[in-house]
């Protein structure tokens, strides 16, 4: 009887793991369709500023296009990484990939010269990271992985144009998850500053047709701020898709291996059960 009271207690700790990893799949999913949806309308958005940005690039002369958002530092010393990861855990190998690729930009950085590097981590995980592997750091950000918000993508992204116009830093950086499918996130690395112009999808150079007024160099003036902005916002959108999604299937398979481990312990224990009920009447009848 100790026996089965004991796969009876396990029975009902794993069905009580059940419940939990269902409901944070059904969380991580409902999560998972609102962050696409914004992250689906900000692309047409950004698809469409890019294809802007290009033609203008392709009207003004390159007297005009100077801007120092966009011009490389002479000199390649001092660089930002923005790296993004999640606040939690239960995502898989979402940390550790970000983790990892962050890992590969510093060293291809410190390939390249750059003897300065901070890194601006965003989510508590890299944060964690960041702390533990003794690195330059800056956690004036590392809570807008849970609070993804325009705003919050504004003042990274206003903070460094700022260091990038003033010198301060000659590269920046960003590192995060793609979301490429429900089962798949692949990890990036992009360099957004200096910035590069990038054709809008769909659209090739020579299709673009503008009537600039005022001067293309007068609107890219507005338009090269609001596209950095803009891309600081999709990829924090992008990393967030990324981890309800990789939360999502982590919880999904969690919750098929309890489902599959609570019906073999069920079979166990009947099995123990009717074993036991055979014993005691195979007792009563040798006590006959």
């Amino acid at each position: 009887m100790a026996a089965l009271k004991e796969i009876k207690a396990r029975i009902a700790s794993v069905g009580g793991t059940l419940k939990i990893t269902s409901a944070m799949k059904m969380v991580a999913s409902a999560k998972l369709h609102h962050v696409q949806s914004e992250a689906e309308a900000l692309a047409v958005y950004e698809r469409q500023l890019g294809a802007i940005t290009e033609a203008l690039f392709r009207y003004a002369d390159e007297e005009q296009i100077e801007s120092p958002l966009t011009l490389p530092h002479k000199l390649q010393q001092r660089a930002v990484v923005v790296a993004v990861a999640s606040d939690g855990s239960l995502c898989g190998g979402f940390n550790a990939e970000a983790i990892r690729q962050l890992e590969h930009t510093l060293e291809a950085l410190r390939g390249e010269g750059f003897q300065q590097i901070e890194v601006w981590p965003v989510g508590e995980k890299m944060l964690a990271h960041v702390r533990k592997s003794g690195l330059t750091f800056n956690d004036s950000f590392h809570t807008l992985s849970g609070h993804h918000d325009y705003a919050g993508a504004v003042r990274l992204a206003d903070r460094l144009m700022e260091d990038f116009e003033a010198g301060r830093v000659d590269r920046v950086v960003l590192v995060y998850n793609h979301y490429a499918s429900m089962s798949r996130q692949t990890p990036r690395s992009e360099t957004l500053l200096p910035l590069e112009a990038r054709p809008g999808e769909g659209q090739t150079l020579s299709e673009a047709d503008y009537i600039c007024e005022p001067s293309p160099r007068e609107l890219l003036r507005e338009l090269l701020p609001l596209a950095v902005r803009t891309r600081m916002y999709e990829v924090l959108l992008d990393s967030a898709t990324a981890e309800h999604a990789a939360r999502t299937v982590a919880m999904q398979t969690a919750s098929d291996n309890a489902q599959e481990l609570l019906d073999e312990l069920k079979l166990f224990y009947n099995k123990q059960r009717q074993q036991a009920i055979t014993n005691e009447l195979a007792d009563i009848g040798q006590a006959d």
